[in-house]
Formats: structure tokens, sequence, C-alpha cells
């Protein structure tokens, strides 16, 4: 299609973190300084590489990080006690819990264990609920990503039909409310979801977040279409095929470079928000 835009996760990014350099730099002189408590359980290579990433970001913007790296074989009642600890502990500003944990461990109860004051990836089913409500503190932040980049490249949700591929509660579900929120109209489509293809093909905005590579074909998109792929499968292959799908879309993300530089970005902002809210 002629003048197809390729959102650029990247430029994005740089500028939500263009906007909270100063704000760091202003808790810094009252003595705060921001921090992003992040816990991994186990030792799967590539959690370990996103709290890497994390890490990094922080350090860039001049947020402090806190790495806590729990065993394997780490109870559910170890794992509530270490984030009741840094619930109460006041140089923490946010705290993450890196998904997956290990199966015995009961995921839920530990996101829910985090206060609702320091859920800056947005696990908690309270902040959920709060998101859905739409006075979310911190949405979760792939969903808060995808609002980021819309309203940057000023896409039109008004009255538009998104249709959202995916129902994660952390990912599909939040990300159909916020679009709903901004008055667009969504169908939330799942594995059960009867002809799909004919569904996506009456988007003006479509969101894959299924965790399969490549699912989404070229002849679902209609013309003109905005396709945000919320995908990230190994490989660095999103949820899209992107070269089938750009033909029809008027906009793309690509993968990598899309969505996944924002998320980060997200999660500094609430971060750095929870610190300004701590004062």
């Amino acid at each position: 299609m002629e003048n197809k835009i390729i959102l650029d996760g990247k430029r994005v990014a740089d500028t939500v973190k263009e906007k909270l350099q100063p704000r760091v730099e202003k808790l810094k002189e009252k003595g705060i300084v921001p921090c992003l408590a992040t816990i991994l359980v186990g030792n799967d290579p590539s959690s370990a590489t996103y709290i890497r990433m994390k890490g990094n970001a922080c350090k860039k913007i001049g947020i402090e990080s806190k790495k806590i790296h729990l065993p394997e074989e780490t109870t559910t009642e170890q794992l509530l006690q270490t984030i009741s600890d840094l619930n109460a502990d006041e140089q923490v500003h946010g705290i993450l819990l890196q998904h997956p944990v290990p199966e015995h461990i009961d995921e839920r109860l530990a996101f829910d264990t985090i206060a609702i004051n320091k859920d800056v990836d947005g696990v908690t089913s309270t902040g959920f609920g709060e998101t859905a409500f739409n006075f979310g503190r911190y949405p979760s932040c792939t969903p808060a990503a995808i609002l980021q980049l819309i309203d940057f490249y000023q896409l039109p949700l008004e009255g538009k039909h998104a249709v959202v591929i995916g129902r994660s509660p952390i990912l599909g579900k939040p990300v159909s409310m916020m679009l709903l929120n901004r008055n667009a109209t969504v169908t939330t489509c799942h594995s059960k979801t009867i002809d799909l293809p004919t569904i996506v093909r009456q988007a003006d905005i479509v969101v894959a977040a299924v965790g399969k590579p490549n699912f989404v074909q070229g002849d679902w998109i209609k013309e003109g279409a905005v396709v945000i792929d919320a995908g990230y499968n190994p490989g660095n292959i999103g949820d899209v095929d992107y070269e089938a799908c750009s033909k029809n879309a008027g906009a793309i993300t690509p993968v990598p470079g899309g969505i996944g530089p924002i998320t980060i970005s997200m999660l500094l902002n609430h971060t750095v928000k929870s610190a300004e809210e701590s004062i």
C-alpha cells in the first residue's frame, strides 16, 4: 500500500525516556532515587535476559535497579515474604515479578501480594480493575505501550473497530478495556473464536497478542488497517506475518523495534511516577 507508516517504537520510547530524565533529576534533588525491584525465581534464560534489559534501561536514566534472584525451589510462602519485605521498604518504588515463575508457585497469589502503589508492571487484580474502570495508576506495561504508540502517531481511535487477538490478564484483556475506554468498538478474540480471519478483516485496528509466530496472515488485513504486533517469539519474530500484512496495512509495527522498547519505557515511567507519589 502507498504511504504506509512504519510505527517506530524506539522513537516513541526515546521520547518517553527524554521526558523522564528531568523528573528523575528533580527527585534526586529531594533526596529520592527512584528504585525498581525485580524478582526472578529460577534460572529461565529468557527471563534472566529480560531482567538484565530492564536493569540496563533503569541505569541509563538514573533509576536504581534492585535485583533479587531466588532459587528454583523457592516456595510460594517464601516468595510472598520477599514481596512483603519489598512492600514495606520505603526505598523501593516499584516491584516487578518476572513471569513465568516455576509451576509449583501460585503466581496469581504472588502478583496480588504486590502493593497497589508499587504495582508498576500492572499485574495485580486490583490494578486490572482500576484500569478497566479507567482510573488505573499503572496499567500493564505492554497495553500502556500500545496506547502510547497510538497517541504518539495520533492514530484515531474513537468509533474505530479494534480487534484484539489474545485475552491474557496482562495484555489482551487490559488493552481491550483501555481501547474501549477510549471509545473504540472492541472485539476480543482467542483460541476458541470461530472464523477468526473474517473477524480480523473487519478491523480498523488489529492488536496481535497471541504468542504464536507469524500467526496473523496478510489476507486477514483490510486495506488501510493499523496493525500492532505485541507478540515476541524466539528468533525476534512477532505474531504478525510482517511482509504479508504490510501489503494492506496503513500502519504497522515491526518486530523487533515496535512495542517492545515502549513497554520498557512505560515500566520506567510508572516507577518514576510511583517515586513522585511517595513524597
